[in-house]
C-alpha cells in the first residue's frame, strides 16, 4: 500500500424508504477511519435505522478501517437498525473475518446496476471529494493540507446530505468554517444554499456567523420579524428564506464554524428538528475535533509524521507475531487487534509493547 494516496477518499449517499446507501472510494486505515466513523455515524438516524455500506471502491481496508463499521454498529443497535455490507472483495471480507466483525454486519453481492472499480460508484451521488492523488512526500505540507480536507469536506457533505433529508422542512443545509483566516462554504446541498451563506460572508452579518462567533445555536422562526441584521435579512427574504437554524461546530472548546439549516417556511423546524439539528453539528464537530482542520501546517506536518510512524511500527510488530506464532500475513492483523482488544488499549499502544518486547528480549540475551 501506498502513503501517498492515503486521503483519495470518496463518498457518496442515496436514501431510500426506510434505509440509506453510503458508497465508500479509496483507502480505510489508520489515518482515515476516524473520520470514515463519524461520517457513516452522522447517517443513524430512526426514519433510516438500516444503513448499506457499498465499499465496492474500497482499495485497502485493515483492522484499524473496520472499527469504523463497529462504531456505527453500537450507534445502531438501540435503534434495532442493522449495517449492511454490500460488493465486499475477498481482501474486505478476509479483514472482517480475522477481526472478528463479520457477525455484526450482514454481506451482499453488489446489485447488478451498481458499478466496479475504484472511487465511490456513478449510480450513487458523490458528496464533496477530493479526487486528486496528492504525493506527500514530494509535495510539502501544502499538499497535506490539500488532502486532509478533502477527507474532512467528503465526510461533512455526507452529514449535509443526510441532515437535509432528515430535517422536516429544510430546504438547505451548508456547513461553513474557517479556513486560511475566513470563512467559507465547504459542504452545502445545492447552490441556492452557497449563495445564502455568500450573503452573509458579504455583509459581515447573519445567523451563521453570530453562531460561530458566540459558540451557541441561533433559531430565526421568522425573518419577517428580525432585527439584528439589517444588511443580511433583506437579501434572504428576497431569496424566499424565512426560517434559519444555526449551530456551532465545535472542536477543542471553540468554535469552528457552523451547520446552516434553511426554510422557505416560516416556524420551520420542531423541537424535534432542533435536536437533530444539534446531533448533526455534534457529529460534524466530532469529525472536525479527528481531523483538525484547524492546525497550521507544521501542526498539519507533525500529525501525519506521527500518525505514519505508528503505521510502522503496526507493521513491525506484525512482523514480531508473525515470526513468533508462525501465522499468515492474512492472520497476522487479526491477532494483534483481538491481542489489543483483550488488553483493553489500542491497536498502536499493543504493537509498540511488541515491538519494546524485541529490545528486552535482546538486552536479556545480551547480559546471559
Amino acid at each position: 500500500m501506498s502513503d501517498d494516496r492515503m486521503y483519495d477518499l470518496e463518498f457518496g449517499i442515496e436514501f431510500l424508504d426506510d434505509s440509506v446507501v453510503v458508497a465508500i472510494g479509496g483507502e480505510l486505515d489508520l489515518l482515515t477511519a476516524a473520520v470514515v466513523a463519524g461520517a457513516l455515524n452522522a447517517t443513524v438516524d430512526p426514519r433510516h435505522r438500516d444503513l448499506i455500506v457499498d465499499v465496492g471502491g474500497v482499495s485497502f481496508i485493515d483492522a484499524t478501517g473496520v472499527d469504523a463499521f463497529a462504531s456505527v454498529v453500537q450507534h445502531l443497535q438501540p435503534l434495532g437498525g442493522t449495517c449492511t455490507v454490500r460488493s465486499a472483495s475477498q481482501l474486505v471480507r478476509r479483514v472482517f473475518d480475522i477481526t472478528d466483525m463479520s457477525a455484526l454486519v450482514a454481506f451482499v453481492e453488489a446489485e447488478p446496476s451498481t458499478p466496479h472499480g475504484g472511487g465511490a460508484h456513478d449510480d450513487v451521488p458523490q458528496v464533496a471529494g477530493d479526487g486528486d492523488q496528492v504525493d506527500l512526500a514530494a509535495s510539502g505540507s501544502g499538499a497535506l493540507v490539500r488532502s486532509s480536507t478533502g477527507v474532512v469536506d467528503a465526510a461533512l457533505g455526507l452529514v449535509t446530505a443526510v441532515a437535509a433529508s432528515t430535517v422536516e422542512n429544510a430546504d438547505g443545509v451548508s456547513v461553513t468554517l474557517e479556513r486560511h483566516g475566513r470563512l467559507m462554504t465547504v459542504a452545502a446541498s445545492d447552490d441556492a444554499v452557497k449563495e445564502m451563506d455568500g450573503h452573509q460572508y458579504d455583509t459581515g452579518e447573519g445567523p451563521c456567523l453570530s453562531a460561530k462567533a458566540e459558540g451557541r445555536w441561533f433559531y430565526i422562526e421568522s425573518l419577517e420579524d428580525e432585527d439584528r441584521w439589517p444588511k443580511f435579512v433583506p437579501l434572504a427574504l428576497e431569496q424566499g428564506i424565512h426560517s434559519i437554524l444555526s449551530s456551532p461546530l465545535m472542536t477543542k472548546d471553540r468554535p469552528q464554524g457552523a451547520l446552516n439549516i434553511y426554510s422557505s417556511k416560516e416556524h420551520a423546524f420542531s423541537t424535534r428538528d432542533q435536536e437533530l439539528a444539534a446531533l448533526f453539528s455534534a457529529q460534524a464537530s466530532e469529525i472536525l475535533t479527528t481531523a483538525g482542520p484547524e492546525e497550521t501546517d507544521d501542526e498539519v506536518r507533525q500529525r501525519f509524521t506521527s500518525a505514519l510512524t505508528a503505521r510502522q511500527v503496526i507493521h513491525q510488530a506484525q512482523g514480531v507475531i508473525m515470526e513468533r506464532n508462525g501465522l499468515t500475513a492474512e492472520d497476522v492483523a487479526g491477532a494483534l487487534h483481538r491481542a489489543a482488544r483483550k488488553a483493553g488499549v489500542t491497536v498502536r499502544v499493543h504493537a509498540a509493547e511488541v515491538v519494546a518486547s524485541v529490545d528486552r528480549d535482546r538486552g536479556a540475551e545480551e547480559h546471559r
